[in-house]
């Protein structure tokens, strides 16, 4: 998995999109996310999604008359070097962004981005206070932590009311607000958890962690957290016999959870971005995907979103040198068309419109939807 996600990426390399513009590009989308790191796997698919995107508004004409062409900046989802990649941005003159990926890198870069009149799109930051403070260029494609950890908790609190809950965080600002947020709505729920811990990011060992979980007879556990270390929390307590499921958010929507875990992420359920599988314009996508061996996987699919709601924007405007007034549109109300469906958004750039859903891996390679 790891190895055509670098060939695709490389590919990308090889087609100059981390290098200048083509002389004949008229509009440049930035994107910002991690292509190195333990979580490149994120901003690699993401990149890969905004890129096909991009192709195929191309290969439609452009948005009026115009071409696009994607520029990717390394942020590696550390927030001092998203800084650095935004303000890169900046001083290459670019106006629209898909990214930052991860919460941690999206909070500083979004603050220099507004400051430099540059709207960005993530993909996938669901940290509800990348929005709260009211900036006005911040947009994305999913929901916010609040709202997936809401989703997540009635859906355990409805189903499991009477079995051990376990709530476990990767003390970092992405998890720790899933788990906590998850927590409180659990509470609210009428439901108390059993357990709530942590685990240090990075590293490879928490058998600690899986013999608490297993003193506490735990029948699930929500993990606020990526999948490095949900991989690693799954495999071990699997060889210590703890059977509880793990429930997450969209950072175990990846096939790298399974290269981790092995046959440990049966039955895994997390929340992620709406179940495309119904939408026609999705389907196309998909086949764009497969044609360029692409999986395509949640992260592929919001970067593939997100240079839609760019283009939308771009497009209703008739602009695209007026980054305003392409937010302004864009929280007009009206609908925009994304292989997601149709995505509204309110003032803050948060979306009104349905933003999560419920699956399951089955096995390492196969996800199926769960009924609400």
């Amino acid at each position: 998995m790891r190895r055509s996600l670098v060939s695709a990426f490389t590919a990308l390399l090889m087609g100059g999109t981390m290098t200048a513009a083509p002389a004949l590009a008229d509009i440049t989308i930035g994107f910002i996310g991690p292509v190195t790191g333990p979580v490149a796997a994120y901003g690699i698919q993401a990149s890969n999604g905004a890129q096909t995107a991009i192709e195929a508004i191309n290969a439609r004409g452009g948005i009026n008359g115009e071409n696009l062409v994607l520029k990717i900046y390394d942020d590696a989802a550390d927030p001092k070097q998203a800084v650095s990649a935004a303000n890169q941005v900046a001083g290459d003159g670019v106006l629209f962004v898909v990214g930052p990926v991860t919460s941690n890198a999206a909070m500083p870069a979004s603050n220099v981005l507004e400051e430099n009149g540059i709207v960005m799109v993530t993909p996938s930051a669901t940290g509800s206070e990348l929005s709260s403070r009211g900036l006005w260029n911040v947009f994305r494609v999913i929901g916010r932590d609040d709202q997936q950890a809401d989703y997540a908790a009635e859906y355990v609190a409805r189903h499991w009311p009477d079995k051990r809950i376990a709530v476990v965080h990767d003390n970092e600002t992405y998890g720790k607000g899933l788990a906590d947020s998850f927590r409180e709505a659990l509470n609210a729920a009428g439901v108390k958890e059993v357990y709530y811990g942590s685990v240090t990011r990075g590293e490879k060992d928490y058998n600690v962690m899986v013999n608490r979980l297993k003193d506490e007879k735990v029948d699930y556990i929500y993990f606020g957290g990526y999948h490095p270390e949900g991989g690693i929390l799954l495999r071990q307590m699997r060889e210590q016999g703890v059977k509880a499921i793990l429930v997450g958010g969209e950072g175990m929507n990846t096939t790298e959870l399974g290269a981790i875990a092995g046959g440990a992420i049966d039955g895994t359920i997390f929340t992620s971005s709406v179940d495309v599988s119904k939408e026609p314009a999705a389907r196309e996508a998909i086949e764009q995907f497969k044609a360029k061996n692409i999986p395509a996987e949640v992260f592929t699919i919001n970067g593939y979103a997100a240079v839609q709601v760019l283009a939308d924007g771009i497009k209703k405007i008739g602009n695209a040198d007026d980054p305003e007034g392409v937010a302004e549109v864009l929280k007009s109300g009206k609908p925009v068309p994304t292989i997601l469906g149709d995505i509204t958004y309110g003032e803050r750039g948060d979306m009104t419109s349905k933003a999560f859903s419920l699956f399951q891996w089955k096995d390492a390679s196969t996800i199926v939807p769960l009924a609400d």
